[in-house]
């Protein structure tokens, strides 16, 4: 089979790591183009390219002239603010887009993104690692199987102490820096957002349906700079937004952003149906069939975690489990993989536009709602299609 052309625009943190731990290891593809604003990261990457193919790849500063080389697919792993617009170009060169993930600015280019998608047919799929979590992956298959009964409520968060990365922003060359420094919103919902709301069946049977957002002050970047003797800074995050988002089908879901307190990672995933309950964060279990009512001493999944394994893994991890690589805990070649196997065989991505623009939107509706104090209305990007019981092609 020929190898698909791959450019990648965005060669920071996230850009090289994908570069160099996931794109350059597949063998059905090859890295023809990159791009970023800043010269030293692309004759970084240039030299590992070279390394790999013995072949330097088109190089630029200016992501344009890399999409006017039609590479079979780009991946975007540019700061936030920018991946929706240069998936919208993209696609309207009829170039394959995998946009790395985020926030989006506003929702009126969400609206746009749809329609690009919808008048171009160009592939497009939202990266979004989580959703080829094992965790997720096996609580999903566990829910299909209905051990779970009906879902009514899911909590999730992105709740990762990113101060030094924010706040040495400047000097690193990070992103995150300036979005800290002026926004105030839930600026990173898609991580927890994407497992559950294929658990919830969002844009297939279901939709989110309305928001509120609320936020705590901002303290913690100023206590960080303090404690390592940097003159005063306002940032305007909160340090930590909650945000609760009501489903059509009456399900309700609970989103925490909290990056820049101390405090160990987690996202948090928890899903409670009528029959069963699950918590990442002490990894325990609590199924109608195994337990008794009033229960305090819950079951540590971890301690029992192979037969859980042995009886619910996601037919994608019965096959990966035995070779698992890549970042993230095997997360990223399984996105990735997805990604190019959509594009090599033809089939709709796992992960589209509607889903893209539906959990994408929660940062700039959250921002509405900070600045309101109310609740907002979450739009249909389906336009209806939602009600359409699709097939999750994961």
């Amino acid at each position: 089979m020929k190898k698909l052309s791959v450019g990648i625009i965005g060669l920071g943190c996230r850009g090289m790591s994908v570069l160099t731990s996931e794109l350059l290891e597949m063998r059905n593809i090859e890295i023809t183009a990159v791009s970023d604003s800043y010269q030293d990261r692309i004759e970084k990457a240039c030299s590992v390219v070279k390394d790999k193919y013995d072949k330097k790849p088109f190089a630029t500063t200016d992501y344009h002239e890399l999409l006017d080389k039609s590479p079979d697919a780009v991946i975007i792993a540019t700061p936030w603010k920018n991946h929706i617009k240069i998936t919208i170009e993209a696609m309207r060169k009829k170039i394959a887009v995998g946009c790395e993930v985020g926030g989006a600015n506003d929702i009126q280019e969400c609206v746009e993104l749809v329609k690009t998608y919808e008048e171009t047919g160009t592939p497009c799929m939202l990266l979004e690692n989580c959703c080829y979590g094992r965790n997720e992956l096996m609580i999903l298959n566990m829910i299909k199987q209905g051990i779970f009964g009906e879902i009514i409520h899911c909590q999730g968060g992105y709740r990762h102490d990113l101060r030094g990365e924010i706040d040495n922003g400047i000097e690193n060359r990070h992103y995150r820096f300036e979005e800290y420094l002026h926004k105030n919103r839930e600026n990173y919902p898609t991580h927890e957002l994407g497992p559950i709301a294929f658990c919830l069946d969002i844009n297939r049977g279901n939709k989110l349906k309305n928001l509120i957002s609320v936020s705590s002050k901002a303290s913690g970047l100023a206590e960080y700079r303090k404690i390592n003797g940097k003159p005063p800074l306002t940032y305007t995050q909160g340090d930590v937004v909650t945000t609760i988002i009501t489903c059509e089908n009456g399900q309700t879901i609970v989103l925490t952003l909290d990056t820049t307190l101390p405090r160990y990672y987690s996202r948090g995933f928890h899903i409670q149906g009528t029959k069963a309950m699950f918590d990442e964060d002490n990894l325990s279990i609590y199924i109608n069939d195994e337990h008794t009512p009033y229960e305090f001493d819950w079951k540590p999944m971890w301690n029992n975690v192979e037969n859980y394994r042995e009886k619910y893994e996601h037919p994608i991890w019965q096959k990966y489990k035995d070779n698992v690589s890549g970042g993230h805990w095997g997360m990223d070649r399984l996105v990735f993989d997805a990604f190019f196997n959509s594009i090599a065989n033809n089939k709709p991505m796992p992960i589209d536009v509607y889903d893209m623009a539906t959990w994408m939107s929660i940062s700039a509706l959250s921002e509405k709602s900070l600045k309101q104090n109310s609740f907002v209305e979450i739009p249909d990007f389906t336009r209806g299609k939602w009600k359409d019981k699709r097939e999750l092609l994961l």
